[in-house]
């Protein structure tokens, strides 16, 4: 029987492509898709769950709305679908904006609640148990269409990788550092090339395997 993997994130995971033009919707496609790629390189069962603009922690965006509430879309992925063997979790990047003034301390609280919630005795028996992967983004570059929103970000991005990998070891998780294996494109700063995609898949498909 297939594995089944939940890939829980926001536009890296959904697959959106370096930004060009701000508003305009685009999407990779399954051949470029790093949870895609990932789940034909473990043969297994993929339910994808990258939503745009998700924030880590329990809090609304004022530009892109409520629903980017980390902590409620965790709990309703979990409890929508099932059973998973496997939950890869990368957040954390939105959170960085300048309209929020975040600490890297206070993104890390966010990642912190999505483990408690993860980890926490109802997820686990309602699917009978399931391994965690927690992945830092790779720092975002301030350059691009989308500078402005992400002013600040370059500094408290960097910081993030040391906290998620002790929160990671506080709660049991498998941990991934994704700026030790790609970087974000160029172009806006935020988003990956197709060829970080596939790097990322091969990276967390090794990191998957039994």
């Amino acid at each position: 029987m297939a594995r089944t993997i939940l890939t829980f994130g926001d536009s890296n995971t959904h697959g959106t492509p370096p930004i060009v033009t701000r508003g305009v919707y685009a999407r990779y496609d399954a051949d470029t898709r790093w949870p895609t790629l990932t789940a034909r390189a473990l043969d297994a069962d993929l339910i994808e769950e990258g939503l745009p603009g998700r924030l880590a922690r329990a809090d609304s965006d004022p530009e892109m709305g409520a629903h980017m509430n980390g902590h409620l879309g965790l709990h309703i992925a979990l409890n929508s679908h099932g059973p998973i063997d496997t939950l890869t979790l990368m957040l954390g990047t939105n959170d960085c904006k300048a309209h929020f003034g975040q600490t890297p301390a206070g993104i890390a609280a966010g990642i912190a609640g999505l483990l408690a919630i993860a980890c926490g005795d109802a997820a686990q028996t309602r699917h009978g148990g399931f391994g965690i992967l927690l992945i830092c983004p790779p720092p975002i570059v301030e350059t691009g269409p989308i500078s402005q929103v992400f002013l600040g970000a370059t500094n408290r991005s960097q910081a993030l990788a040391s906290l998620y990998r002790d929160l990671a070891a506080t709660w049991g998780t498998g941990f991934l550092n994704a700026a030790d294996h790609i970087a974000v494109s160029s172009q806006d700063g935020v988003h990956f090339d197709p060829d970080a995609h596939k790097t990322l898949a091969a990276t967390i498909a090794i990191a998957l395997r039994p």
